[in-house]
């Protein structure tokens, strides 16, 4: 039978401490683990006075209890081949972290909120969210899919914790819109580094993201054999949702400007724009540092090419089928922009993309 001890930390809060003694062949082992609430330590020996009772079932239990949190995060990003580049670095640099240094079993919600805790000193809360967000992706699946002890709930307590202690907050909504000289600038800085050996056409890249809406991964991923020139559309493949990207493949409507540049393409490769991300990415970051351009993303132009979109008295279901969204809710901010003009229309810089 299991036993609670309650205990009273440094802070003042008090601890569970879930205890389970067990005796085989003249050997006294012990189980145990902290908790928040005495009614998850109750939780906890109820399960594992029932794993137990199974065949050698103290020895499957040693066997996981000295899996580390890292070894966990290591597995998950080894297994999961379908990750987000995203996902797979911030839990590559959550492995610097004390935290998953220690076994699972052994992790409660209090370690959890340390963490969050220790990455918010230079980081702001919204980014802190998606670290908690993307480890607790591992807490969800280690238990079920490979007996690691990660408990599910202790994840579900730190982040209501972290929540109420402003440690963790929801992404604020970016208006950053690129201007015609910001992107005059841009175009003409692009421009004159085509001409040297090899160069990435970004001035091609950067207009393309500007037309047609894509984000940066979708556009090293589109092929030629997904393009239908007569239908004006393109399948997106993998594109990004909350909650599973893989497999989910959409066809976009292109709009004339966006195909004229995917026409000007040559066809020497499977891929349209046979480019890397951190290639596109560092280019752009790194123009707008010279240019002196500031605060500047590549997925502004998507942002940008959404909002020209309304502005030409587009209805929330034709930007949808350009951009992609399923949920069109996600489109209400955009609604209330309307112009009488196109401020890209007989843009000069189109010509030279094309």
């Amino acid at each position: 039978m299991g036993s609670i001890f309650e205990r009273r930390r440094a802070d003042g809060t008090i601890a569970y401490k879930a205890e389970i003694v067990v005796r085989k062949d003249g050997k006294r082992r012990k189980l145990s683990q902290t908790f928040d609430r005495e009614a998850a330590a109750r939780h906890w020996i109820k399960r594992r006075e029932e794993e137990l009772r199974k065949p050698d079932g103290l020895s499957k239990l040693e066997r996981t209890r000295s899996v580390t949190l890292a070894q966990a995060i290591e597995r998950y990003i080894a297994e999961l081949t379908q990750i987000g580049r995203t996902k797979a670095q911030v839990l590559q640099a959550l492995l610097l972290h004390e935290v998953t240094r220690k076994e699972c079993s052994d992790i409660g919600s209090k370690h959890l909120v340390d963490l969050a805790r220790d990455l918010s000193l230079d980081r702001k809360p919204q980014t802190v969210a998606n670290y908690m967000s993307h480890l607790s992706a591992v807490f969800a699946i280690a238990k079920p899919a490979w007996g690691y002890e990660l408990n599910q709930t202790a994840m579900q307590e730190a982040l209501v914790v972290c929540k109420r202690l402003r440690l963790t907050a929801k992404s604020s909504k970016r208006d950053r819109r690129p201007t015609v000289v910001e992107m005059d600038r841009l175009m003409s800085h692009f421009e004159d580094r085509t001409q040297r050996r090899g160069a990435l056409p970004m001035h091609k890249v950067a207009a393309f993201a500007l037309f047609s809406s894509r984000r940066l991964e979708e556009i090293t991923r589109l092929t030629w054999s997904d393009y239908e020139p007569h239908n004006a559309r393109v399948l997106v493949r993998d594109m990004k949702h909350p909650g599973e990207k893989a497999g989910n493949d959409i066809w976009c409507e292109l709009p004339s400007q966006a195909m004229q540049i995917i026409d000007a393409m040559p066809r020497l490769e499977k891929r349209i724009f046979p480019y890397t991300t951190d290639a596109i990415g560092a280019a752009f970051t790194r123009a707008c540092k010279v240019l002196g351009i500031d605060d500047l993303h590549f997925h502004d132009l998507r942002h940008e090419a959404v909002s020209r979109l309304f502005e030409m008295g587009r209805t929330i279901p034709q930007v949808a089928s350009v951009s992609g969204h399923r949920s069109w809710q996600s489109l209400q901010r955009y609604s209330h922009l309307r112009s009488n003009d196109d401020k890209w229309e007989g843009w000069k810089w189109l010509l030279s993309a094309i």
